[in-house]
């Protein structure tokens, strides 16, 4: 399934307490659970101003959906194409 990085513009990000990440959390998972199994909420980095989230979904529409449902920004969607780690240069 392809693989997305959506990157969500949130003032303030860094300074959000467990309690709000907890919330946002649920949510999510609980947006996810609606639309079905076939997108999956992988993980998320949150940054001073943002939070970076990597999600498995058919489609850049599925992730969209999520975002709107959830109340969520996302500012942008990037397919990843390859990964690359430390073993790449071996």
């Amino acid at each position: 399934m392809p693989k997305f990085v959506i990157e969500r513009e949130i003032p303030n990000a860094g300074e959000l307490t467990a309690d709000q990440l907890h919330a946002i959390s649920q949510t999510s998972c609980g947006v996810l659970h609606e639309l079905g199994p076939q997108i999956q909420w992988v993980q998320s980095f949150v940054t001073p101003d943002k939070i970076y989230c990597v999600y498995l979904a058919p489609d850049e529409a599925m992730v969209l959906e999520h975002a709107r449902k959830g109340g969520f920004p996302a500012n942008r969607v990037s397919r990843v194409v390859t990964t690359i780690d430390p073993t790449t240069a071996e």
